[in-house]
């Protein structure tokens, strides 16, 4: 999902997203997730792709397990001191799995000897610290991360997620600590280059990643021609460089580091772009209903980091992630 938003160091990633963008307004805070992803990597460049089923060494989170309280309410929160995280610890820049403790990462708590690192783990390290609990990683497919958390597995969901209307009926979410909108890409050389509206893109054959808002927002563009979506982003870039494709859908934040690496490829300059739900690539603490004192306290740690400080420890996860 969210695929994709990979920036070099803060100069590159400013420079980069100027001319990536084309003038389009997006916060230099916005990153990306809408459905869970796994990091792939295509001509030296790492992508976020879509989750499939549980790795070996994580849980579902179909059924009851001995990480949490099945009580939602705040007294069971962290009731031991420990903030559970739900997370696939497979999704850089956002989270992955390292074998080695850092300053930056949390253990992992059902993967032996191993840790959680990348920026989902700092932000939950800062809410544990304003909460006054140690955070611990809980491994599990994303798919299973909201009835987890509803049933009180984890504590909380710390893994690019984005709050959507249909989330929301399970569980509640905090304000974002990452925000993207969805960019089109295309051939430097393709008549849609300079595309400014989705109107100007009609009649283009376009792909996005499977079961990602990344292929439910295509329907959009008028008279389009809608290809069938891949499970991997690479697999999704290769069909745009092969011809295959005359456009793909695309992280905003994400799409400078794309273009450095495959320099004939631009970011359409829409203004009228997409719009609904799936236009944006939020990401959102999520937490069991009825716990609104601990969701005001998450909503003052996300918000007391301040643009500049996303901006570093974004750009800190980017050279840390494994490649």
């Amino acid at each position: 999902m969210k695929d994709e938003r990979l920036i070099g160091k803060q100069q590159i990633g400013n420079e980069a997203t100027t001319k990536a963008v084309g003038g389009l307004k997006t916060s230099r805070r916005s990153f990306f997730k809408v459905s869970g992803l796994a990091a792939l990597t295509l001509g030296g460049m790492t992508f976020l792709t879509a989750c499939g089923p549980a790795a070996e060494g994580t849980s579902s989170g179909s059924s009851s397990t001995n990480t949490g309280s099945s009580s939602s309410s705040s007294s069971s929160f962290a009731a031991d001191g420990t903030m559970r995280v739900g997370m696939e610890a497979a999704y850089a820049p956002y989270n992955w799995q390292v074998s080695e403790e850092s300053d930056y990462t949390i253990p992992i708590e059902n993967v032996d000897g191993a840790y959680a690192d990348g920026y989902d783990i700092q932000f939950a390290k800062k809410i544990g610290e304003a909460l006054s609990v140690s955070p611990v990683a809980v491994k599990m497919s994303f798919d299973g991360l909201v009835d987890a958390c509803k049933n009180g597995q984890i504590d909380i969901i710390c893994a690019g997620m984005t709050a959507t209307d249909e989330r929301r009926k399970s569980i509640d979410f905090s304000d974002p600590y990452i925000e993207d909108t969805i960019s089109v890409v295309t051939k430097s050389d393709s008549k849609y280059a300079s595309a400014t509206s989705l109107d100007d893109l009609a009649g283009a054959a376009v792909m996005g990643q499977q079961s990602t808002f990344y292929d439910d927002v295509i329907d959009q563009i008028p008279d389009v021609n809608h290809l069938t979506p891949r499970e991997y982003v690479p697999d999704v870039v290769s069909a745009l460089e092969s011809g295959e494709a005359d456009a793909i859908t695309y992280s905003t934040y994400s799409a400078p580091k794309l273009l450095e690496s495959y320099p004939d490829l631009v970011v359409c300059p829409i203004t009228d772009g997409f719009t609904g739900d799936e236009a944006k690539n939020d990401a959102n603490v999520g937490i069991a209903k009825g716990q609104d004192d601990i969701l005001d306290e998450i909503n003052k740690a996300i918000n007391a980091v301040s643009d500049d400080e996303r901006t570093t420890i974004w750009d800190a996860c980017m050279d840390r992630q494994p490649q």
